[in-house]
């Protein structure tokens, strides 16, 4: 623990840890000191001045190195004679310092007469407006006229797109440098950075395409000003006719705290629609930050014109819109004919409420529950996971992190920030992959294995086998197992970079055996962490899901297939042979997907944004989000004439179902017709999850209420105060709970994995994650179509040469079993070994883990 210091502030005694600086410390207080250039997350760096203070110390004895006393007993104060910088100064004992002195406010009012010499006074047409700190910091601090002539102003460019997402106002910037550090500091993406100097000083964008990062929505909220936009809400609406709804990310498995502003528009036809996504504070999450896919990549959602809106069932080979009665009487009487033929397809973008009611309603009828996913080892992140109390914003000296088989920067982006953090505050990095990712710049060790030879990789570093193909990197690997065994505290982060079901379930056993072995696990910061393709694979895992070990067998053997929030016939061609003939298919969705074509009714489902429920994260933490739009879920009851007997009456009472439901609710409705009713409820996603804790041991003693309990999060953020932390929203409505860890920690050796053996002729692919990819929840975003791209592989310039193909070529890729392939760009890259070739998932390729292919020019 720091020193502990004592100061006071504008009369009011503070004390704080040593070092702290004084704005930091007034704000502890509940004392405001104006900012422009200072954020707490970034270093200090003085440059706008409003933080002017006057500063008084102690006067000290040289002879006797004590205070000097004044004759009531009290220290002597010295007082600087100039103001000092609250943002760069840090309190030591004694310190008096003057925030609200006549001295420092003419200091700040000098400041913003400055900053608004050229700065266009147009607030009333500024996006920024009503949430501007300079605005705010203006009314109360700055001049009430300008003594700056008009003339002498200068003019900058307006409107410059710094890329497809953001655009700059030269004319607002203040040159803060806020925007320019976060991609440098915490983000380590330097793509902007200033231009020119004195008053041509400009913000510019160093990559191509334009501001090319993941990151950039970011600059927006701490941008003091209005210089920096998103290109979705800029001239959209103002700030206070938005409503906030506070909810969960669900592009990774993150779990990023958000709030959806929303609100009432003619424009959309008097519906309420979403207008945009921004950070709600969570430091043991998101901090205060999320990527761009999070920020951006709700439009699937909230303004979707592809959604489906009411029932399709099948007559005469085509699907005909229904109405809820007829579709759920029908699903209800084929399932009841299935009985323990069913198979429930479950894809992990659905919330607990709905995974739990979707099993409780397979298991009554004793049918079978699969989720959808090429990524395994759920058994081991539930027993070996990461425990409560465990917070990557608490791993620091003394501490290793293990990162396996991941792109971190492009699986679950926030992760990335985090560990680079970690290892900033001391901890121990090594990244195991097959290729260079940008988690590289701040490992200690990178050993880069040959494709395949991940779980081989692990079980060297256990001392369980040894491998030829392993040889050059066997030193490497027995320095990490060391450092990892003698490292107070352990987590190891394992993807499917280049795999598939099988070889990350081997690469998660020799993960969990690691962590056993070395006694890190049970305890907060150790543990297992799976970067899961979706948002709650994790809650899927928890409540007993598990993937098919071959999905298209399992498809096939089914009387009877229940598919919710997937899409395996859009995703492989290859298991459209398990649909048609007798079986008997219902998809649940929010679009008609190839899947959905297919089947013989389509139900639709709310998406999140129009409901309540809960997620839980691959930290195994289990956080609530609430509705940001209101769906229609069912008609006012129908009137009755006063002839009408009981069973009219109460019949008419009842609300006649209308538009999307549910997905918690959908198979309740289904058992309802069934008499199953005791196994589901459906009343409110609360009642479902109270049911779900009684049911499922780890989610014991959880609650709605427990689950929205907070607690005092640093840095203070929040929108009364815009200038301090940004327009991050303050988080009032929860902070998530972590789940225990399920019974049964002992993870059994296995025999050693062996190192893929790569073809002598012919290429093998290996399957990587894109964070923009071709998926359905990101294609309705059109912002982002220029950074997704088209499809593309990855191939050595090697076997380039060898296939006479040249970068930028189009060429033919054919998939085992697959006939005429599909044709696609293709990008060289020298650095990857020979016999291989990347293939990037979600972009329309049938592959689910390495793959034997063969390539040719398409000409």
């Amino acid at each position: 623990m720091a020193k502990l210091v004592t100061l006071t502030i504008d009369g009011i005694e503070v004390e704080v840890p040593e070092g702290t600086l004084v704005v930091n410390a007034a704000k502890k207080a509940g004392i405001d000191i104006p900012v422009f250039c200072y954020h707490p997350k970034m270093d200090p760096v003085g440059m706008c001045r409003m933080c002017l203070v006057e500063i008084g110390r102690p006067v000290i004895d040289r002879a006797t190195g004590q205070p000097v006393l004044e004759a009531d007993g009290t220290p002597r104060i010295q007082f600087n004679p100039k103001l000092e910088t609250a943002c760069t100064t840090p309190v030591s004992a004694g310190m008096v310092v003057l925030g609200a002195s006549d001295k420092a406010k003419a200091g700040r009012k000098d400041i913003l007469e400055f900053l608004l010499t050229s700065h266009p006074l147009d607030c009333p047409v500024c996006d920024k407006g009503g949430e501007c700190p300079l605005q705010n910091l203006t009314m109360s601090y700055g001049p009430d006229q300008s003594r700056y002539l008009y003339e002498d102003k200068i003019h900058f460019a307006k409107h410059i797109p710094l890329g497809g997402l953001i655009f700059l106002d030269r004319e607002r910037c203040i040159q803060c440098g806020r925007c320019v550090r976060f991609q440098s500091e915490i983000v380590d993406d330097p793509v902007i950075g200033f231009f020119q100097r004195g008053r041509a000083l400009e913000i510019v964008t160093y990559s191509e395409p334009g501001f090319d990062s993941y990151w950039s929505g970011n600059t927006t909220d701490i941008c003091p000003v209005g210089a920096l936009t998103t290109a979705d809400f800029r001239f959209r609406s103002r700030p206070w006719e938005l409503r906030a709804a506070a909810s969960i990310c669900n592009q990774c498995p993150v779990g990023c705290n958000l709030t959806f502003n929303v609100r009432r528009e003619a424009v959309s036809g008097g519906k309420w629609v979403v207008k945009r996504a921004m950070p709600r504070q969570n430091e043991a999450v998101n901090e205060i930050w999320i990527c761009d896919k999070g920020r951006f990549g709700y439009h699937y959602a909230a303004q979707g014109d592809q959604r489906l809106t009411q029932p399709l069932v099948r007559r005469d080979g085509d699907l005909l819109p229904a109405t809820w009665e007829e579709a759920l009487s029908l699903v209800a009487e084929r399932f009841g004919q299935a009985g323990d033929s069913l198979l429930t397809l479950a894809g992990g973008r659905l919330s607990n409420e709905d995974l739990f009611n979707l099993r409780q309603f397979s298991h009554a009828l004793k049918g079978q529950t699969r989720l959808y996913s090429d990524m395994g080892g759920g058994e081991f992140t539930c027993q070996l996971g990461f425990s409560p109390g465990t917070n990557l914003g608490d791993l620091g000296k003394g501490s290793l992190i293990l990162v396996v088989a991941c792109d971190l920067e492009e699986e679950a982006p926030i992760w990335r920030l985090r560990v680079k953090q970690a290892v900033q505050r001391g901890a121990t990095l090594i990244v195991l992959n097959p290729r260079p990712t940008k988690l590289d710049r701040a490992a200690s060790q990178s050993i880069p294995y040959p494709f395949g030879s991940a779980a081989a990789s692990l079980a060297v570093m256990l001392g369980e086998a040894a491998s030829d193909d392993l040889a050059p990197i066997q030193p490497a690997l027995a320095a990490a197992a060391k450092a990892f065994a003698a490292a107070s505290d352990a987590i190891i982060l394992y993807g499917s970079e280049g795999m598939g079901l099988v070889e990350t379930t081997t690469l998660a056993r020799s993960c969990a055996r690691l962590l056993q072995i070395t006694n890190h696990y049970g305890r907060p910061n150790n543990g297992l962490l799976g970067v899961w393709p979706r948002a709650n694979d994790q809650g899927a895992w928890e409540m007993g899901y598990q993937p098919a070990a071959d999905l298209g067998a399992a498809l096939q053997a089914a009387g009877a297939l229940y598919i919710v929030a997937a899409d395996p016939a859009g995703d492989d061609p290859a298991y459209q042979a398990a649909f048609g003939g007798e079986k008997f298919v219902v998809v649940q969705d929010l679009f008609l997907t190839q899947t959905a074509r297919l089947a013989d009714v389509v139900l639709p489902a709310q998406s999140w944004i129009e409901r309540e429920g809960s997620y839980t994260s691959g930290e195994r933490r289990v956080q609530r989000y609430y509705p940001a739009l209101q769906a229609t879920t069912a008609l006012p009851p129908r009137a009755t004439s006063p002839g009408s007997n009981r069973a009219q009456v109460l019949t008419a009472l009842k609300p006649t179902l209308e538009g999307p439901q549910a997905d918690y609710t959908i198979p309740a409705l289904i058992a309802e017709r069934m008499n199953l009713t005791e196994k589901l409820v459906s009343t409110s996603p609360a009642a479902v999850f109270a049911r779900l804790a009684q049911e499922v041991a780890v989610f014991s003693g959880l609650s709605y209420q427990s689950l929205s309990e907070v607690a005092e999060q640093w840095p203070i953020v929040g929108r009364g105060d815009l200038y301090y932390g940004g327009a991050t929203y303050e988080n009032t409505q929860g902070l998530g709970v972590q789940l225990p860890l399920a019974q049964g920690r002992s993870v059994d050796a296995a025999p050693p994995a062996a190192a893929l053996k790569l073809p002598k002729l012919g290429l093998m692919a290996f399957p990587i994650t894109r964070l923009y990819d071709q998926g359905t929840t990101l294609l309705p975003t059109g912002l982002l179509h220029e950074r997704i791209g088209d499809p593309y592989v990855v191939l050595n310039a090697e076997d380039a040469g060898r296939l006479k193909i040249r970068d930028q070529s189009m060429v033919r890729i054919i998939f085992a079993d697959q006939e005429g392939g599909a044709v696609v760009r293709v990008r060289l890259d020298a650095g990857l070994p020979e016999r291989v070739i990347l293939v990037p998932r979600s972009f329309g390729f049938p592959i689910h883990g390495p793959t034997p292919v063969e390539v040719k020019p398409a000409n």
